[in-house]
């Protein structure tokens, strides 16, 4: 089975389940947090090979949602730029295994990829909690220094 490093919000149901599908199929999980990992612009732009730009953002994201970030209307350097500055607009989650990045939890991609356990439940990208307003999962504790 994989060593998989996965980029999460954490707190994120969404993300959890994901961890979840992963660790019921037998994968090592590497959790890492999307906010706080010191990204640099190529590491991660390498997460989202030939995707559409528009693909690369969290449609989950309070900037994405209110209108002042429209996925489809940004360049690959302005999209990168706007990442660095705001994790959040990232998709998630961003998974690394050996030298191979995805991004993004499509089942039947993840089962191509690595292998998911037939026993498992179908999942959606999707929040679970829906587009209605609700309030934000909670922000993760802060790192506690030695």
């Amino acid at each position: 089975m994989a060593i998989v490093t996965f980029w999460e919000k954490p707190g994120c149901a969404n993300n959890t389940r994901q961890k979840g599908l992963l660790a019921a199929s037998g994968h090592t999980i590497v959790a890492k947090s999307l906010l706080t990992e010191p990204w640099q612009a190529a590491r991660l732009r390498s997460f989202f090979g030939d995707r559409p730009v528009a693909d690369w953002f969290n449609r989950a994201s309070p900037r994405v949602k209110a209108g002042e970030v429209v996925p489809e209307a940004v360049s690959e350097t302005d999209a990168i730029a706007a990442m660095l500055a705001d994790p959040l607009l990232i998709r998630r989650p961003l998974m690394e295994v050996g030298d191979v990045r995805s991004v993004g939890f499509d089942v039947a991609a993840v089962d191509a990829w690595i292998g998911l356990s037939a026993a498992t439940a179908p999942m959606s990208e999707a929040c679970p909690k829906g587009d209605a307003p609700h309030p934000p999962c909670p922000d993760p504790e802060p790192a506690k220094t030695a």
